[in-house]
């Protein structure tokens, strides 16, 4: 495959693949306010759409990825996204909240394997030496999607339409479906690592104190996040377009940080992963006094940011660190357990909101993050995190 030539649009389109799949994923966060008010529903019934998503990722994320693992590369990529597609054209007629949440439900099945597959056959069509460049430019779809396909969705959702938002999501699959089937070539699997041995990495009990602390880093991250547009409208008072403009600078911020976290493992990893729990105490600390004003909220929110942006990379490495056996399939347990977390942080903070009120939900996520400093402080203390990590 290597030696033959690639259009270099293709690595491109697997990033808008990607940043289509966030985008559909994530976009929601953005328009919680304007499916509750379509529907009739509590912010927290909202959040559905994003826990019911996550928490099919999560549980059928490996297994779904493992009966992949021997099917044609290209095959996999196009349903996976003709699969979006169809769903955000749902999302964008239903009538009824049940039609949506099905339709969140299915996408969610293909948004693992998708995500595995197109970094897996980015590095696969490139020499050797510029592998980790091809994947890292995938991977800025996952950036890009929080950086400007949540704020375009709350954007055109507010200034247009709820059903001209969810189309835009549609519209960025098909060109990826489009792409795809053009210019990437069929690529049967050749050698396929046996179910045994991509298994054999769950029998590490570090890697589970890994998981666990992945899980409640995102449930830390999305307990909040996932209600951003909520609590900047009725805790800040902030208007939709405010709140598109602040969804852009977080997501924008995000690309920056995530550069800096970069960094920061680079020179300890260990160290960097004690580290960002605290912050994020720290910064939802910030949030939480900053709520009820606004100017002080919009600097808050590029602090916020900041920290955020560490989420995926710090995880991703922490886990990653106890899978490098079987590298594809540890790709999705951090795929599979970091949406666990999404769901169990936007469950948990839709409780709050519920029982507690708006203002509230700021204590979900500092709780989330003490846990997950608590947890990999016990895998520092009772492992030789010098030879798992060298760090």
């Amino acid at each position: 495959m290597k030696s033959q030539q690639v259009n270099p649009l293709l690595i491109l389109i697997l990033a808008l693949g990607v940043f289509g799949i966030i985008t559909t994923e994530m976009g929601i966060v953005g328009v919680l306010p304007q499916v509750a008010h379509k529907f009739s529903i509590s912010a927290a019934q909202a959040g559905w759409l994003v826990s019911i998503f996550a928490l099919v990722v999560a549980i059928a994320g490996p297994f779904l990825t493992l009966l992949a693992s021997g099917i044609n590369r290209k095959i996999i990529l196009l349903v996976a996204v003709l699969m979006f597609a169809i769903s955000n054209v749902v999302y964008a007629y239903a009538t009824t909240f049940d039609t949506m949440l099905i339709f969140r439900i299915i996408p969610a099945l293909f948004h693992p394997v998708f995500f595995s597959v197109a970094l897996v056959t980015s590095a696969q069509l490139v020499p050797a030496e510029k592998s980790s460049q091809a994947v890292a430019k995938v991977f800025t779809g996952v950036t890009a999607g929080f950086a400007f396909g949540v704020p375009l969705t709350s954007y055109l959702a507010e200034r247009l339409s709820l059903e001209i938002a969810f189309l835009f999501g549609a519209m960025v699959s098909v060109v990826a479906l489009i792409g795809i089937w053009i210019w990437l070539p069929s690529m049967p699997v050749k050698e396929k690592m046996s179910y045994g041995k991509q298994l054999g990495i769950l029998r590490k009990p570090g890697l589970w104190l890994n998981v666990a602390a992945v899980i409640f880093i995102f449930a830390a991250m999305f307990s909040v996040y996932s209600y951003f547009a909520e609590y900047l409208g009725q805790v800040t008072q902030m208007s939709g377009s405010w709140i598109s403009v602040m969804l852009t600078v977080f997501g924008v911020v995000m690309i920056i940080g995530n550069l800096g976290f970069g960094q920061f493992l680079r020179k300890s990893v260990v160290r960097t992963v004690l580290m960002f729990p605290l912050l994020y105490i720290a910064a939802y600390a910030l949030v939480y006094w900053a709520g009820p004003h606004f100017m002080w909220m919009v600097i808050v929110v590029i602090l916020w940011a900041s920290v955020h942006s560490g989420g995926l990379i710090v995880s991703q490495t922490w886990l990653t660190a106890e899978a490098q056996d079987a590298p594809e399939f540890g790709n999705s347990l951090y795929v599979s357990f970091s949406n666990l977390g999404i769901t169990l942080g936007t469950a948990i903070g839709g409780w709050f909101i519920a029982n507690l009120g708006i203002h509230q939900l700021i204590w979900s996520g500092m709780i989330f993050a003490l846990i997950a400093f608590v947890l990999v402080w016990i895998k520092i203390k009772c492992f030789n995190h010098a030879r798992l990590l060298r760090d």
